[in-house]
């Protein structure tokens, strides 16, 4: 009976000591000490089966033995497997057929584009076939040369649309009966002289100046006169022997009578462009390095007196009553201009009680908007730039 107590009360010891190395244990307590027992584990692995207990209940029951699968049942599981995947299979090329066309079609659809893709020399050959057509009816004709003007501006293509006759054709085309086809065929010559030398010279040879200068100076609907001014434009800049050539035959007066004619107004402004363009273009040549190429160009366009035919033919009063035109970019046009025919007119201009008024109409007008354009945050602004200007010409008059 000794014995038996004092072998619980080591027991007991023990546990007391295993408690103080490991808190997590835990237990109930015993009957007879009140102490807290340990809880010995319930699987042979020494692990509690709390977690698998726990993993079961969220799984549900399963039975992984394969022992309680019989062949059959196997197979059949398998054929679902293979029947599940196909199924998906098909699913998936179905979804990619209605997204993707097959490779067969794409293969016909590119050959059938390989067939119908033409270069733009063919186009261009059709398209002047039907402008030459007698068969074709007007708004075939008008319809050719719109296509025809989106193809001549590339350089290469006008020199192609001039080796394959297009040009003269073109030029020919001036002297049509039908306003719509003279408007046409000058926007389709302005197209191909615009910066191509070569079209140029051609165009000047084949006479298309003289019919341009006879569309400017007569009665023609404002459309046809836009256009005829545009290719005039196009032919001009950069080639002296136009330029010497407009002034032979009278350019300078026919532009000038544009003003006189009524409803022109929206030409004023090119005309204005188009002169300050060619006396700022000769102007930057001379100042320019000279090499042998550019000595031969500088002849040329010392040849070219437009200045002196300026001067001489008023345009200094012409350009500088443009001044009380309302619009903005149009005064900022003449003020340019202005400015640069300053050393030639100055004496006009200073004569010329109208522009003086103009001027300092102009100036209280640009200081209003240039301060505006300051509250608004914008030190530099476009108004600013014009008060700049009309204030350098008031300056140098005084």
């Amino acid at each position: 009976m000794t014995v038996g107590k004092s072998r619980q009360q080591k027991m007991m010891l023990i546990l007391k000591t295993w408690k103080c190395f490991t808190p997590h244990i835990s237990g109930k307590p015993s009957v007879q000490t009140g102490d807290r027992e340990a809880k010995l584990p319930d699987s042979e692995n020494g692990r509690s089966d709390t977690r698998e207990e726990r993993r079961r209940k969220r799984l549900g029951k399963v039975d992984v033995d394969s022992d309680s699968f019989t062949p059959q049942e196997l197979k059949k599981a398998l054929a679902k497997m293979k029947e599940s995947e196909k199924a998906e299979r098909k699913a998936h090329e179905e979804e990619v057929r209605k997204k993707f066309r097959p490779i067969e079609q794409l293969k016909e659809d590119f050959e059938k584009l390989n067939v119908k893709m033409e270069t733009d020399y063919e186009i261009m050959v059709k398209l002047i076939s039907k402008f030459n057509s007698s068969a074709s009816t007007l708004d075939e004709k008008v319809a050719a040369l719109y296509d025809l003007e989106y193809y001549v501006h590339q350089v290469d293509n006008a020199k192609d649309f001039l080796s394959m006759g297009g040009l003269q054709l073109v030029i020919d085309g001036l002297n049509s009966t039908e306003a719509t086809l003279k408007e046409h065929t000058a926007f389709v010559l302005g197209a191909a002289l615009s910066s191509n030398p070569k079209v140029q010279i051609e165009a000047i040879e084949g006479g298309a100046l003289q019919k341009l200068l006879v569309i400017l100076a007569t009665e023609q609907p404002l459309p046809v006169k836009k256009k005829a001014l545009f290719a005039l434009s196009s032919m001009l800049r950069h080639f002296p022997y136009a330029q010497q050539q407009f002034l032979k035959l009278g350019g300078l007066q026919v532009l000038r009578s544009l003003f006189r004619q009524k409803g022109m107004e929206t030409l004023y402004v090119r005309v204005v462009t188009l002169l300050y363009d060619l006396i700022v273009e000769k102007m930057l040549l001379e100042d320019s390095e000279h090499g042998d190429q550019m000595e031969e160009k500088i002849q040329q366009y010392q040849q070219v007196k437009l200045v002196p035919a300026v001067v001489e033919q008023d345009w200094c009063m012409v350009v500088s009553n443009l001044l009380a035109m309302p619009e903005h970019d149009t005064r900022e046009k003449v003020l340019k201009l202005v400015g640069m025919l300053m050393a030639f007119c100055k004496e006009r201009y200073q004569g010329d009680q109208a522009l003086s008024t103009t001027l300092s109409l102009l100036r209280s007008e640009y200081e209003e908007l240039a301060a505006e354009e300051q509250r608004e945050g914008d030190r530099d602004g476009y108004f600013k730039e014009l008060l700049g200007s009309v204030n350098t010409i008031i300056q140098e008059l005084r």
